[in-house]
């Protein structure tokens, strides 16, 4: 970036345009990619796996398009390597005395539950870091107390509220990891309500209980079919297709959620004097490319799956629009040398999943 451009100072809204996100990959050439990834990875007992990663993630980030600028993944193969070699060794050995040494295996339990809120921080540091766009790198700043309480003590006790408390967590969530978001030296603020929150999951939940009805109505007529030789054929296919019809419906619901909690954070989201975020995703069209995604992939073996993902984030980017502010200029990258991508992998490992939105 031009440290000498003097772009004339304005206040977030200014620009009345926004830009559109796009992405501009294509299932057939990502197929190709994600063919010889699997296969390689197979071929080299897993090590290629971290090559893999990268040339997904390059991909996927170099056909993703903003304002004429695309994004950039900066992370090596070396990098993830290292951090996945030590974070399988981890848990190996906790596996190992955990088998042995039940008591000692309890504590171990216990150290890693503190140790969650560590490695979601340097997981998210670390791809936070190794993003870029127009040459400034992303960056996260949050840290071990507040992580603690959002992600182990506050789902915990969640528990004896009958979950009915998860929504407000689920919000307090987000809000720690949006607003810890640093693009260079500019903070990203984030504005959210559990009233959203509340809303999206009473719908999903009412919405999830008439469909599984009916699921289980459409099961239970299958299952009282008088079975005789020329109805077996269809008894066998009507069971074969509960599984993707669960998954469809799982897929849907998941879909209706994500698409209204996505809205409302990026809808209450902004950089100030950088950019501002809108967000138009339709909930019914969304979980519709879920569901359908969901069942292509289980009838195509997983064949399908580089088509289905280009066309979840395709979808995402269509509904996505940038109000790119002049400020944008002037962001300066304070970025230091990046975190270890230990953490990263060792929440991988141990099933701590973060997905931004």
């Amino acid at each position: 970036m031009d440290s000498t451009s003097t772009p004339s100072a304005a206040q977030p809204g200014s620009q009345t345009v926004p830009s559109q996100l796009q992405f501009t990959g294509n299932g057939k050439e990502y197929f190709g990619i994600w063919i010889v990834n699997i296969l390689l990875t197979l071929l080299t007992l897993g090590i290629y796996s971290a090559w893999a990663t990268v040339r997904n993630k390059q991909y996927f980030y170099g056909h993703t398009v903003l304002d004429g600028h695309r994004f950039d993944y900066l992370a090596t193969p070396l990098q993830i390597l290292k951090g996945r070699l030590l974070a399988v060794g981890l848990f190996v050995i906790y596996s190992v005395v955990s088998s042995y040494f039940s008591l000692v295996g309890v504590l171990m339990a216990l150290g890693l539950v503190l140790l969650v809120p560590w490695m979601i921080n340097q997981g998210l540091k670390f791809s936070m870091r190794m993003t870029r766009y127009r040459n400034i790198r992303f960056a996260f700043k949050g840290n071990f107390g507040d992580a603690m309480v959002n992600f182990v003590v506050l789902p915990f006790f969640s528990i004896f509220t009958l979950y009915l408390a998860m929504p407000w967590v689920l919000k307090r969530i987000d809000a720690y990891i949006h607003s810890n978001i640093l693009y260079g030296d500019k903070p990203v603020h984030v504005q959210l309500q559990g009233k959203a929150y509340y809303k999206a999951a009473l719908l999903v939940a009412v919405l999830g209980i008439l469909m599984m009805m009916m699921l289980g109505i459409a099961l239970s007529l299958v299952a009282d079919i008088n079975i005789n030789p020329g109805e077996l054929g269809a008894v066998n296919s009507g069971m074969f297709l509960i599984v993707p019809l669960y998954l469809f419906v799982i897929s849907a619901l998941q879909g209706i959620y994500q698409a209204q909690i996505r809205n409302h954070i990026l809808n209450n989201a902004q950089i100030e004097d950088v950019a501002e975020f809108k967000s138009n995703l339709e909930p019914q069209r969304y979980a519709l490319i879920l569901a359908t995604n969901a069942a292509a992939i289980v009838l195509t073996a997983g064949l399908a799956f580089p088509w289905a993902k280009v066309r979840k984030v395709r979808a995402l980017a269509e509904a996505t629009q940038v109000v790119v502010l002049p400020g944008a200029d002037q962001v300066l990258d304070t970025a230091q040398q990046a975190d270890s991508s230990f953490a990263e992998e060792a929440a991988n490992v141990f099933d701590v999943d973060i997905s931004l939105t």
